[in-house]
């Protein structure tokens, strides 16, 4: 039989892995980190908009350069980018942005289906109900 986790069991774990990627084009290697529960939501509901109608549709607008910003830190485990590089990092090579955020977005288990789950949160939210616990 498996422990039964306490608050304190949870909080204290370190569960945010780490992965090094090669990126020939900048000249080295990045750390690519899995995203904590906060940044995942930040990442999904930047991938959503509401048009003129108040109707929220896929926004894909510089989603890699986004994914990227989240993901990449230093050796103490920091942030590269603020969210204010974002536009500077989608002007970078797309060969480069796309091996970085292609490992972002496995070990984040992030696919086509997260853009899909952040759909439907956005229609449950718009339909009333909260999707809360």
């Amino acid at each position: 039989m498996t422990k039964i986790l306490s608050k304190a069991d949870i909080m204290a774990a370190n569960d945010l892995k780490t992965e090094t990627v090669e990126v020939p084009e900048w000249g080295g290697s990045v750390i690519v980190r899995t995203m904590t529960g906060l940044d995942r939501d930040q990442f999904e509901a930047s991938m959503i908009k509401e048009d003129v109608g108040g109707k929220r549709q896929p926004d894909l607008t510089n989603m890699r350069a986004k994914l990227v910003a989240l993901t990449v830190v230093d050796e103490s485990g920091d942030r590269v980018f603020e969210p204010s590089d974002i536009d500077a990092l989608a002007r970078k090579s797309c060969e480069a942005l796309d091996r970085v955020y292609r490992a972002a977005q496995k070990i984040n288990g992030i696919g086509a289906s997260a853009l899909d789950g952040a759909e439907k949160n956005s229609e449950a939210a718009q339909s009333g109900d909260s999707g809360s616990v």
